[in-house]
C-alpha cells in the first residue's frame, strides 16, 4: 500500500519547476530549422529575442515568435511576473511525428519523403 503519499505529494508541489513556459507541438518544420533559431535567441531578454525574430528571414521565426509570446503572457497573467525581467533561460525543439510519403522514381521504384515534426519549447526566467 501507499505510505506517506500526502507527504510525497506535497513534496512533489515544493520541487515541481514554476518558470512560465510554452510549448508548441507538431509544428511543420524540420526540428534542425528550428534549433538554429532558437540558439540565436537563447539567454535574450524577451523584448530583444522577438526583435531579432522579427528581423530574421527564416521559416520557424513565425512559430517561435507565437511561443515566446505564449510564454510571456503566461508569466504576466498566470504567475504575475513583469514582463521587463523576463529573459529566456532554455529553449529547445525535439522532433514529433514524422510523416512518411512516397515519391515515384525511375523503373517502379520509390523513394521515402520524410516530413519532420517538432515540438518546440520555451522557457522563460526572471532577472533579479
Amino acid at each position: 500500500m501507499a505510505k506517506r503519499s500526502r507527504e510525497k505529494t506535497k513534496q512533489r508541489q515544493l520541487d515541481k519547476d514554476n518558470r512560465p513556459r510554452a510549448i508548441a507541438k507538431n509544428i511543420r518544420i524540420s526540428p534542425y530549422k528550428v534549433r538554429a533559431v532558437l540558439d540565436v535567441i537563447r539567454g535574450k531578454q524577451c523584448g530583444e529575442a522577438t526583435a531579432i525574430l522579427k528581423a530574421l528571414n527564416k521559416s520557424s521565426c513565425e512559430p517561435i515568435s507565437k511561443v515566446v509570446g505564449s510564454a510571456m503572457a503566461n508569466a504576466e497573467n498566470n504567475l504575475g511576473l513583469d514582463i521587463e525581467t523576463l529573459y529566456i533561460d532554455e529553449c529547445y525543439a525535439d522532433q514529433g511525428a514524422t510523416l512518411r510519403r512516397m515519391m515515384p522514381r525511375a523503373k517502379g521504384r520509390g523513394v521515402r519523403i520524410l516530413k519532420r515534426t517538432s515540438h518546440i519549447t520555451v522557457i522563460l526566467n526572471s532577472r533579479d
